[in-house]
């Protein structure tokens, strides 16, 4: 008898090789490739005969918009895009003990409370420990249907004997299994064979599925990349365990807008939404102490202000130090390269740190002046401007470029009791918003700005002749 052929599947990428081998081709990740019978239950293609006619419409016609189930967590709604789309299916990640299930579990209280069908499927946890969750958060008396189970099929053939509910959640779905696939649980073939059954019952219910996700040691949500793609969203869920808040972040949405963010705090009794973020991420700023700068920030939708911080110190190495918290470290290389290039700074000789404030991760470029300006302040050692906002992004020729959404910055700035911004020069000048606007061309500019009232302090300071 032949014997049977298997394959080598990388556990990261989920690149399938004939042998195996130390390092994956794909990804470049090493140690991940694991050994796996071909999917025998998979169906043959299909070469014709067997099949149904089905209807070819146009792209032009009336649309209605997807309808909405929101939850009444508003944070949560906005990172969704206004509630949950029946039949849509969101991949939720997160690091261990981040909060994820006690996430899921308020979320699926709310929905209850509102007469609507829930369901919680564990695969981690046993029946004692989601009721003591459950407790603990106060919704106990829930109406929710929970179970531990692991089999999909078990799971689809229970759900389909009764009304479809309007949100199933999955924690999670690396501990999913299908009869289909002939592997053990986790392996990038069993999880994405579990995922495609779920996503299958969620298009033809209308239910709305919730599918937990493991995250690896790099942050990225485990198993195979083409789960992401078979999902309608992808949402992460950080933090860090230092800090009580959180951040609920879309990284994908077909039914609303990416990069839309709300924040939580973990209380003793959950998760509590936080209305005003802004306020939380610049309530610690020091005005007077030179390095800090506020940034007039857009996560999605929502205005945004984060305190950037830097510091600047001569530096006894040989090659001086950059570290970065919360930015691009690629970023902040080149806006030193163009504060050196362009603006005359001398940065070589000096050890460079830069933090965002709070924990939270910038990734937008209209960071790229406030984080100017914070090195720029740093440096010279003096302070920036009172309840001033920084916003636009630098180009390698040292021009400060426009950046979008301007009236919804400096309104939320004005909101805080912020009274000037800096911005490119393309923006609109004057007072917008009760706020004066003042604007830099290019880095020379910043660095003019900002040392000016040195260089007028130390002129005051020289003693008069005679």
């Amino acid at each position: 008898m032949a014997k049977a052929k298997t394959n080598f599947v990388c556990q990261s990428c989920g690149a399938i090789a004939p042998r195996w081998q130390g390092r994956c081709d794909s990804c470049g990740a090493w140690n991940s490739m694991i050994e796996e019978a071909p999917n025998a239950g998979a169906p043959p293609a299909l070469t014709g005969g067997k099949g149904r006619v089905f209807a070819l419409l146009p792209l032009g016609g009336a649309s209605e918009p997807a309808p909405r189930v929101a939850t009444g967590i508003s944070e949560f709604d906005r990172v969704t895009g206004g509630g949950f789309v029946p039949g849509s299916v969101l991949l939720l990640g997160g690091e261990p003990g981040i909060g994820k299930s006690t996430l899921l579990i308020q979320v699926c209280g709310a929905l209850a409370q509102q007469g609507l069908g829930v369901v919680y499927i564990s695969g981690e946890e046993a029946l004692d420990q989601v009721r003591l969750r459950a407790e603990r958060l106060g919704l106990a008396q829930a109406p929710i249907a929970f179970a531990a189970e692991t089999k999909v099929e078990d799971i689809v053939v229970t759900l389909r004997h009764s009304r479809p509910p309007a949100l199933l959640v999955i924690d999670s779905i690396q501990t999913m299994w299908t009869d289909v696939v002939d592997s053990v649980p986790g392996t990038v073939t069993q999880v994405r064979g579990a995922a495609q059954a779920l996503i299958r019952y969620a298009k033809t219910t209308g239910a709305a599925v919730i599918l937990v996700g493991h995250v690896t040691k790099d942050g990225q949500i485990a198993g195979p990349r083409v789960v992401e793609h078979m999902v309608d969203a992808v949402i992460s869920f950080e933090g860090e365990g230092a800090r009580d808040f959180r951040i609920l972040r879309a990284l994908k949405n077909r039914f609303g807008a990416a990069h839309e963010i709300g924040v939580f705090e973990m209380t003793g009794r959950g998760l509590a939404e936080v209305i005003n973020p802004s306020a939380l991420f610049i309530s610690g700023h020091a005005e007077a102490s030179p390095g800090n700068a506020v940034f007039a920030g857009l996560e999605g939708t929502r205005p945004l202000l984060t305190e950037i911080q830097a510091l600047v110190a001569p530096s006894p190495l040989g090659m001086p130090r950059r570290a970065v918290v919360g930015w691009d470290p690629n970023r902040l290389a080149m806006i030193i390269a163009v504060l050196e290039a362009r603006a005359g700074l001398r940065l070589s000789q000096h050890d460079v740190y830069l933090n965002v404030a709070g924990g939270l991760r910038i990734a937008e470029p209209a960071a790229d002046l406030a984080a100017a300006a914070a090195l720029v302040s740093s440096l010279t050692g003096q302070s920036l401007p009172p309840h001033c906002v920084f916003f636009g992004e630098i180009g390698l020729s040292g021009a400060i470029r426009p950046v979008a959404h301007v009236a919804t910055r400096l309104k939320e700035a004005a909101k805080l009791g912020f009274t000037h911004a800096v911005v490119p020069p393309a923006q609109e000048t004057g007072a917008i918003d009760n706020m004066l606007l003042k604007t830099c061309a290019d880095v020379a500019d910043l660095v003019a700005l900002i040392a000016a009232p040195k260089a007028q302090n130390a002129r005051r300071k020289e003693p008069t002749a005679g």
